[in-house]
């Protein structure tokens, strides 16, 4: 049976602010490779960690990537079982691929919220 996975997402880019993600793309995982894509609408759920665990797990997505993700969505995940991992940037098939096949490598950054508005748009 195929891993789920989910990334926040703003078009094909990892959306680089998780709490303002307004959808989200499931990847299929099987045997080291993507095999499966869909995109869900997250509109109004946005800063609302149960809704979005909810979501996720009505799909049966088991990991979340994100980029950066504060303490609370964090905790709010984690605590309805989805395992959180974080560090994502560029184009979510590609971070996706490297999680599959095993070289995705995510880093403890915890968002603050304490940066500038002009940081919208990693890259």
């Amino acid at each position: 049976m195929a891993k789920k996975i989910a990334v926040p997402s703003a078009g094909e880019i990892v959306n680089a602010h998780f709490g303002r993600s307004q959808a989200f793309t499931v990847f299929s995982i099987e045997n080291g490779k993507v095999v499966g894509e869909e995109i869900l609408d997250a509109r109004g759920l946005e800063h609302q960690h149960a809704g979005i665990s909810h979501m996720l797990q009505s799909k049966g997505v088991k990991t979340v990537i994100a980029g950066g993700i504060g303490p609370g969505a964090i905790q709010g995940l984690e605590f309805a079982g989805l395992e959180v991992l974080r560090g994502a940037s560029g184009l979510t098939r590609e971070v996706a691929e490297a999680y599959a096949n095993g070289t995705f490598t995510g880093t403890d950054a915890v968002c603050d919220h304490s940066h500038g508005d002009d940081h919208h748009h990693h890259h």
